[in-house]
């Protein structure tokens, strides 16, 4: 199936039903008055999250929605059925945005998640609802209310753990076919890797993560070079970004260089994704010789300054990438517990707000008793004082 990240449609609600202008007529009945029912509300239009789809590649043959209109009221004070919905089903990491205005307005990222983007038109009224005591037969209704029409455009951010970054030829499809079960191309020339590529990564047993392959940037991809930005926005929901640096390029060209270049284009495109936990990968370490290999990554990590974590791994030959590999789950697995703990401290603080709201009401209401009874007392005090005398 073609991967499709991006669409655009136009979905319309159903209108809303007219009311009907009718008066009761029957055989025997004179004066039968008013019996014109409502019309029916148009239909809706959502869109609902569903794990087993991953492109948008269906919103790009069939970009038209349209729900049901509501049908018209009758007589006998009938009312007019409603429209029948619509539900589009999206993957999961869909956001959506007003195509005309570029609003923003939400994501699916949960699978049942269920957006109204487009509400039906409101029922008209029939002639019964404008009876009253001064117009015994109305001729008065209403129509439907149209549904609205909105163009949307939907945008696919894949949900992964991990992402990979690099030039192209940095060895990301490589270690992804290393470490899982995905398997995409791979070849000796640039941008094998047209399309963003999941794997599952399997840590003992039970344990596993997602790793996401994105195909590679070169200079001036910010501005729409080679395959430009537009898989980057992938990069949005990931937990850690890879960047893979190749020892040995094939073209000759200089890694210090290399990783400059698309840590500046990362910087064009997103402050965000930029600011996001990253470590450095080298790649193709099967290709330099020992002493070789730690005096060239020494070299480059004086270049670049770069101060976080730092691997070395040859997928090819199977080296390292099993260490990098726990390194990651472990370090997600400190990251979920973070959130975690975070999660409790914050339902920690409602839980004992609320017990102080209720402990302060309780104490209010206590207070109030005892004044309610209190000034009771007194009452049946002043009474004890009054003298009752009697005339004789």
């Amino acid at each position: 199936m073609k991967f499709v990240d991006e669409a655009t449609i136009r979905v319309e609600a159903g209108k809303g039903g007219n009311g009907c202008l009718s008066f009761r007529r029957e055989k025997y009945i004179e004066k039968g008055g008013p019996d014109g029912g409502d019309g029916g509300d148009g239909g809706n239009v959502f869109l609902i999250g569903d794990q087993a789809l991953n492109t948008l590649v269906d919103y790009r043959f069939q970009p038209r929605y349209r729900a049901q209109k509501g049908e018209h009221g009758k007589g006998s004070d009938r009312t007019g059925a409603k429209g029948d919905s619509i539900e589009l089903k999206v993957p999961l990491g869909t956001s959506i945005f007003d195509d005309e205005t570029g609003d923003y307005i939400g994501d699916i990222n949960k699978v049942g998640d269920r957006m109204l983007v487009a509400k039906g038109g409101k029922h008209g009224l029939g002639n019964t609802r404008f009876k009253s005591s001064t117009n015994r037969a109305p001729r008065q209704t209403t129509d439907g209310e149209p549904g609205e029409v909105r163009s949307l455009r939907l945008e696919l951010k894949l949900i992964a753990d991990v992402g990979l970054l690099g030039m192209p030829n940095a060895g990301k499809s490589t270690l992804i076919r290393a470490v899982s079960a995905a398997r995409p191309k791979v070849a000796d020339y640039p941008f094998t890797t047209l399309v963003p590529n999941l794997g599952v990564v399997r840590v003992g047993d039970k344990a596993s993560f997602v790793i996401a392959d994105i195909p590679g940037l070169i200079e001036g991809a910010a501005d729409g070079a080679g395959l430009g930005v537009q898989f980057l926005k992938h990069l949005a929901r990931t937990r850690l970004l890879l960047h893979l640096v190749d020892l040995a390029p094939f073209d000759g060209s200089d890694p210090v260089q290399n990783f400059q270049t698309i840590e500046a284009e990362l910087a064009k495109y997103s402050e965000g994704i930029a600011n996001k936990d990253r470590w450095l990968v080298f790649t193709k370490t099967d290709l330099l010789p020992d002493d070789e290999l730690e005096q060239k990554i020494s070299e480059i990590l004086d270049a670049v300054g770069f101060d976080g974590p730092v691997f070395r791994i040859s997928s090819l030959a199977n080296e390292g990438t099993e260490a990098l590999m726990q390194e990651i789950y472990r370090y997600l697995e400190a990251l979920e517990l973070a959130e975690d703990e975070a999660e409790t401290a914050i339902q920690e603080e409602a839980r004992i707000r609320d017990e102080i709201h209720a402990f302060s009401a309780r104490k209010r209401e206590e207070r109030k008793a005892r004044r309610q009874q209190q000034a009771g007392d007194d009452e049946d005090d002043d009474d004890d004082d009054v003298e009752v005398v009697y005339e004789r």
